[in-house]
């Protein structure tokens, strides 16, 4: 018999930790995951992924409708309307059912959700709800929460101010909607409320959207964003904000520094940018320090410097993404069991669920560039024939080669499905693929994946159709 309550404990059920739980007790590990929210499925599937393209997919639609998109392709509506709380109440039902089917794999695989919050009280010792919890192996996958603006503060409850939670719940749209931050979220959560009626304007402190994609793809992305009617400030700074009855007036500057303005707006949304939850986990007292960023430091195994404390997710380096951390849920799992846990951390993909999608796998042009000498292939989507046919003209596959190898290093997508497209694209650079390699697997036609395959024919100077 074992000295410790369990063979491990998970704080956190998110998309690391719950894969992690499930991933240990189909190990034979006897398993806990301590949780204390009422639903399991943390940030992602409760107020983050999954209900956003819950909103995103149902305000498409109504979009497709209201703005004759429908019509051109011969399905006329005489009379339309928005339905809010039916579009809010199809998102909730979407995470009832996921959060309820984590639950029911708790169950199947004898993982044990200990509802509270855990904190350290030594190296094998959590206590939760005033009690003692002991486990030979204790993995934190606490995740993240929203980065607070100086000057900005939200309350989700008011309506007026909010975050990426509050932007999901309003319950009447809004006249104009300012969004600060150009990032993932601040566009995902824009769309929505734009398709649905709202004048959006963004607001980002960098002289570009999309920190951290291609170039090409943040230029094209902004193009894109404009004809939809997305208005911006680039560039800028909020420095504060007043709620008044009717509002937020917004105060701005620029950047680079300069004469201060105002924006009236009807509902303000932060999006920033996310930190990780570290706070009230009691790190201290097993001697845990953090890094510069507030987060916890692992090995390649996901082990900290604590002997039988391990960290993945949000809360350790890397993109805040939610299938990273459900691939290093799995590792660590498995790492715990004596078996070995790897995760790519260099193709790790990235999506933005607008209309049209953006993804990008491995490195970005300008990162490739300073590697070494590179090829690259281009193709647009306006020459790919599902996509003409679709009436989905936007964007392009970008491939982007080493010049000598011609090993894929890069691959950038804006296109409908760019976010299914991305797999192919990870799956080939998983196992080295050259682009030639690419260019010469068969795909289906008519698709919007042939894209892929004329990119990859691009690099060699040759694609067909363009």
């Amino acid at each position: 018999m074992s000295d410790f309550d369990y063979d491990v404990l998970v704080i956190g059920a998110g998309p690391g930790g719950y894969v992690a739980a499930i991933r240990a007790a189909q190990l034979g590990l006897k398993t806990a995951c301590a949780e204390s929210r009422e639903t399991l499925g943390g940030t992602c599937l409760n107020v983050g992924c999954i209900p956003s393209k819950a909103m995103l997919h149902a305000s498409e639609l109504y979009d497709e409708a209201a703005n004759g998109t429908l019509a051109k392709l011969g399905v006329k509506i005489d009379k339309m309307s928005l339905d809010l709380p039916t579009l809010q109440g199809q998102r909730v039902d979407a995470v009832k059912g996921l959060t309820g089917g984590i639950e029911f794999l708790f169950k199947k695989n004898k993982v044990t959700w200990l509802k509270g919050l855990a904190s350290f009280t030594g190296a094998n010792t959590v206590e939760i709800n005033g009690e003692k919890v002991t486990a030979k192996n204790i993995v934190i996958a606490t995740g993240s929460s929203v980065t607070p603006l100086p000057g900005v503060a939200v309350d989700n409850k008011g309506g007026r101010i909010v975050d990426s939670t509050g932007a999901l719940e309003l319950d009447k749209v809004p006249g104009h909607l300012v969004v600060v931050g150009g990032g993932v979220i601040g566009l995902e959560l824009g769309s929505v409320w734009k398709r649905l009626g709202a004048k959006v304007t963004v607001v980002e402190y960098l002289d570009q959207i999309l920190p951290g994609m291609d170039g090409e793809v943040r230029k094209e992305a902004n193009k894109i964003f404009k004809k939809q009617g997305f208005e911006y400030r680039l560039g800028t700074k909020v420095t504060g904000a007043q709620v008044g009855k009717k509002g937020v007036t917004l105060t701005v500057e620029p950047a680079a520094g300069g004469e201060a303005e105002t924006i009236e707006a009807d509902v303000v949304l932060v999006s920033i940018g996310r930190r990780p939850n570290t706070e009230g986990l009691g790190l201290d007292k097993i001697g845990l320090e953090l890094n510069a960023r507030s987060q916890i430091e692992t090995d390649h195994e996901f082990g900290t410097k604590v002997p039988g404390v391990w960290a993945i997710g949000d809360v350790i380096p890397g993109p805040m993404l939610a299938h990273k951390a459900e691939d290093e849920g799995i590792a660590v799992a498995e790492n715990i069991a004596g078996l070995t846990g790897i995760v790519n951390h260099d193709l790790i993909p990235s999506v933005v669920y607008t209309k049209p999608e953006i993804a990008g796998v491995g490195l970005t042009e300008e990162a490739a560039k300073e590697k070494g000498a590179i090829k690259v292939g281009k193709f647009p989507m306006m020459a790919n024939s599902r996509a003409k046919t679709n009436h989905e003209p936007d964007g392009f596959v970008k491939i982007i080669a080493d010049a000598e190898t011609d090993k894929v290093l890069g691959v950038w997508i804006i296109a409908v499905p760019a976010g299914t497209m991305i797999a192919q694209a990870a799956q080939a650079m998983e196992f080295g693929a050259s682009s030639e390699d690419i260019a010469y697997t068969c795909h289906a036609h008519p698709t919007h994946s042939e894209a892929i395959k004329e990119a990859a024919m691009a690099v060699q100077g040759k694609p067909i159709h363009m």
